[in-house]
């Protein structure tokens, strides 16, 4: 792999403390998974997000909870009516959806996985709480690896063959350019073929030119990649191109949810700036 491809990957981790944070204010995370950067970079971003709100009525925040909360709202469908018993989430950052899942469903396996030095800082974090255990571990991982010890392959090595398996990435994709992701997709989905059954959920943000708010989507877009010190790439013009391009990654039934699924009780439903794409090989 090439050196700009890891420094690419590298990017990420930043905003893994910053999300933590806000997990946290809204009850979604215990203490352990606040980090003093990730209480810092919220306080010296508050402003910034405030005049985003108030100038543009783009609310960074709410968009990270709808993302987060479709994503808790369809893996909870998938263990209740769909029998899923392991769960990957690659990227994982200090996001505590494993440890939220693992207390509520006993069965469950939860395997978290992100880039080496940060699947440390969190097998760390769960371990100094007690949560790390046979059912809940962390592993290192690449999604740029293309073979080695840190590869998909490697990471998928461990996990029951015969039981369903559903995958997650948030707040990864638009990280990386289409191409880049899309090959990642084609071996995130000849992974998941193994399986009697495997799904993939992961959030993403299309370049929706159509938008009333459109230019002011390009600014917060753009911003998040001035803070992350990389570049923030919109995928797909509109759900049809989102469900023919995961099709051509190998996946062969392609569902894309937006934020009104929620509804207004848990987060105020914005015309769509986020998907959540659920998508079977």
């Amino acid at each position: 792999m090439s050196r700009t491809a890891r420094l690419d990957s590298a990017h990420i981790t930043p905003s893994a403390h910053y999300t933590g944070y806000i997990w946290y204010r809204h009850r979604l995370a215990e203490a352990p998974f606040v980090t003093p950067f990730g209480r810092l970079a919220y306080g010296v971003l508050a402003p910034v997000s405030w005049g985003a709100r108030v100038a543009f009525g783009l609310d960074l925040e709410r968009l990270l909870l709808q993302r987060h909360l479709l994503i808790d709202a369809r893996l909870h469908e998938a263990i209740q009516q769909r029998g899923v018993c392991q769960v990957v989430e690659i990227a994982c950052g200090l996001s505590p959806r494993g440890r939220r899942f693992c207390a509520r469903y006993p069965e469950l396996r939860y395997l978290e996985a992100d880039l080496p030095p940060m699947a440390a800082r969190k097998r760390l974090l769960l371990h100094e709480e007690g949560w790390l255990d046979t059912r809940h571990q962390v592993h290192p991982v690449d999604i740029l690896a293309q073979q080695g010890a840190n590869d998909l392959q490697a990471l998928f090595a461990g996990l029951d063959r015969e039981a369903p398996l559903l995958v997650i990435t948030e707040g990864l994709v638009n990280y990386f350019a289409l191409p880049v992701i899309e090959a990642f997709w084609s071996r995130l989905a000849a992974q998941m073929r193994r399986f009697p059954s495997a799904t993939y959920l992961t959030d993403l943000y299309p370049d929706l030119q159509e938008h009333p708010r459109y230019r002011q989507l390009r600014w917060g877009i753009d911003l998040v990649g001035r803070l992350t010190r990389g570049r923030y790439y919109l995928h797909y013009r509109n759900d049809r191109e989102i469900a023919e391009g995961f099709g051509d990654c190998g996946f062969r039934e392609v569902r894309v949810h937006g934020p009104k699924e929620l509804g207004t009780g848990q987060v105020e439903a914005w015309p769509g700036l986020v998907r959540v794409v659920e998508a079977r090989v």
